[in-house]
Order: structure tokens, then C-alpha cells, then sequence
């Protein structure tokens, strides 16, 4: 009998592992290299992984990708597959309690 560490995904996704990494997708991790990709290129200067918000309620938000843009510019970016109710509902909380907005890919 095999044990999984976390359930499967309702909604199909598949989780892989890319650089010793598990992400919850196959998108996830193609946008990830991607992005290594984009800082080979100099047009993103570095990136962070799962940057929690805190929300009401002691909840919390994480958001894919933190990028630093060689432009200057910052981008707070989630890898979507399927967009959900919950989903919704904390990205509008983080919009309103933080100075961001949420690119979705």
C-alpha cells in the first residue's frame, strides 16, 4: 500500500519536482524554469517562492512568485490552473490590506 504525503488534487493537478522542489503543478514548475530562464536573461534580476501575506483570522496567502524585474518593477504572481472561490476571496483580501495586485498565469 502507498502512502501519499498530501492528497490528490481535485482538480487535477500534478505535483512535481524541478531543482529538488515540489511544486503543486506541472505549470507551477514550467513557469518557474521559465523564470530561471528570464534571470539567465537578465530581464528578471532574482525571484522568491511562496511569500506569505497574513490575513484576518489568522490565515495566511501565499503567493507563487515575488519577481524583481530588471526594469525596476516588482510582480506578485500566482500559477493558476483553476480559478476557485477561496482563491478569489484572498486575493481580494491581500489587494485591499497590502499595496499589490496579483498577476495570474
Amino acid at each position: 500500500m502507498r502512502h501519499n504525503l498530501r492528497p490528490k488534487s481535485k482538480y487535477g493537478a500534478k505535483p512535481t519536482v524541478v531543482d529538488g522542489i515540489r511544486f503543486d503543478s506541472k505549470k507551477e514548475a514550467n513557469y518557474y524554469l521559465q523564470l530561471k530562464a528570464r534571470v539567465k536573461a537578465g530581464e528578471v534580476l532574482t525571484f522568491l517562492r511562496q511569500v506569505p501575506f497574513h490575513l484576518p483570522g489568522k490565515t495566511k496567502y501565499a503567493v507563487d512568485f515575488l519577481e524583481f524585474h530588471a526594469d525596476g518593477s516588482v510582480h506578485f504572481v500566482d500559477v493558476k490552473g483553476m480559478i476557485t472561490p477561496t482563491y478569489k476571496i484572498k486575493k481580494r483580501q491581500v489587494e485591499e490590506l497590502y499595496p499589490v495586485t496579483i498577476e495570474e498565469v
